[in-house]
């Protein structure tokens, strides 16, 4: 298929809006210092989040409006069960150029990363913010970094590829870190991107120099956001959403590329977790 030929979805910025994200869910089996509080947030009812048969359908009405590129992400998605079943409906939609997945790659195990390929995943990003293992427990509460290490040896051998580390650069994260990190990922044929941490209730600054790779300048933005429980977000710093009308998704998906402010400001009515990484 040429993918010049499809439509193209356009927002009242002259943006091209290309790339869809998806929140399979709010739950993930580690508690990050910057993503969960201490104590968690309130996890959405079962009820409430969203059908693998929804988002079959929801991924099918975005890709005939001009999506290409999807990325499963959650919480944690592979706390979900049967999401190679997702990845394999999905994957037979032909208008995607992509279908990847962002994780902390703690569940990644062998069989499950060839599982993934096979049903049609293009290729992965692995959460690592530090190869210091102190470090590592304390941001993740309890994590074990081999998991996540032997997870991305997993995604290698699948040939999940590239696979990306993202990594969080933090006020307090060196440059001895960082070097490390690049490193490793040398060493081991891996792409590092670094993410600027930041928080979705303050004043979000487009014009302001990045110091990182991620997240993108506000003119470039291509992407919308769905949570698990079924609402669009035009905007990652921005508290509007658009509940998704499961009898005309296209229709949603219009009126969310449309709603795209031409820079982000803040959101103040989801935590990170609740909007899918």
């Amino acid at each position: 298929m040429s993918f010049d030929l499809l439509p193209m979805l356009i927002d009242s910025f002259g943006r091209t809006v290309n790339y869809l994200r998806i929140s399979l869910t709010d739950k993930c089996n580690y508690r990050c210092t910057y993503c969960k509080t201490g104590e968690g947030v309130s996890l959405k009812s079962y009820k409430d989040i969203l059908r693998y048969e929804e988002i079959e359908r929801i991924v099918q009405a975005a890709a005939a409006l001009g999506i290409n590129k999807i990325r499963l992400t959650g919480g944690e998605p592979l706390v979900k069960k049967n999401v190679v079943h997702l990845v394999e409906r999905i994957g037979t939609i032909g208008e995607l150029a992509e279908i990847n997945m962002t994780t902390n790659g703690s569940l990644l195990t062998t069989s499950m990363a060839r599982a993934l390929k096979q049903a049609g995943l293009t290729r992965i990003n692995i959460s690592l913010d530090t190869l210091d293992r102190d470090k590592f427990t304390q941001l993740t509460r309890g994590g074990n970094i081999d998991d996540v290490l032997n997870g991305i040896f997993a995604a290698k051998d699948a040939n999940l590829e590239p696979v990306k580390i993202n990594m969080v650069i933090f006020h307090d994260t060196t440059p001895d870190e960082i070097a490390a990190l690049r490193s490793f990922c040398d060493q081991h044929q891996l792409k590092l991107q670094t993410i600027k941490h930041f928080s979705l209730y303050e004043l979000k600054d487009p014009a302001g120099a990045l110091t990182a790779d991620r997240p993108p300048k506000c003119q470039d933005c291509n992407r919308l956001r769905i949570t698990a429980d079924g609402f669009i977000k035009p905007c990652l710093f921005s508290s509007d959403e658009i509940k998704i009308d499961l009898a005309n998704i296209k229709d949603s998906i219009r009126k969310a590329v449309m709603a795209k402010p031409e820079s982000g400001r803040s959101c103040k009515n989801r935590t990170m977790c609740q909007i899918g990484g």
